[in-house]
């Protein structure tokens, strides 16, 4: 799970830099076909990549926040990431796609299209992923209150299980001297 995650998180970063770079050219080239090719790439990415790419890292991350020590709400980085995958999935879903499908149309139409939004979309979520695979690596902040709680709750665990064998290895030596 941990390798699907990172090869989809990845990947999602990887197309956000493709979305930047063709935001650039649509915005930046004054050939309304290079235009309308470059807008018309975004689509086609938005469309069959962007969402199935951003929710198999949402649901991957899920899975490992529930299915590790980790833990969604144990740790402050997890936490982060899992608000900031939530935040540009949803800004995906019902911000950027409905932008790039409006600008692809636009251009095939011939029309004038405003770049700075499919310019501004690829930086700010490009930024963030950035930033949610530092947090990865780094994992920072230390555990949230759930977590001390649950730390806790595990290290008492271990003492009592570590003291048991103890007590009754000096009831059983207690009971042969007799």
């Amino acid at each position: 799970m941990t390798v699907l995650h990172a090869c989809s998180s990845a990947s999602w970063l990887g197309l956000s830099v493709g979305l930047l770079a063709l935001g650039l050219t649509g915005g930046a080239t004054e050939s309304a076909a290079t235009k309308e090719a470059a807008y018309r790439a975004m689509h086609l990415f938005g469309d069959w990549l962007l969402v199935p790419l951003a929710l198999l890292t949402l649901l991957t991350g899920l899975a490992l926040g529930l299915g590790t020590h980790w833990g969604l709400l144990r740790h402050y980085w997890v936490l982060v990431k899992l608000t900031l995958t939530l935040a540009t999935a949803t800004a995906t879903l019902f911000a950027l796609r409905p932008r790039v499908s409006a600008a692809a149309e636009a251009a095939a139409a011939g029309e004038e299209v405003e770049a700075g939004d499919l310019i501004a979309a690829p930086v700010v979520s490009l930024s963030l992923y950035l930033f949610m695979m530092a947090l990865s690596l780094l994992k920072p902040w230390g555990r949230t209150r759930i977590g001390r709680r649950a730390l806790a709750e595990e290290r008492l665990a271990r003492t009592r299980t570590a003291a048991r064998p103890a007590a009754d290895s000096r009831t059983a030596g207690a009971a042969s001297v007799e």
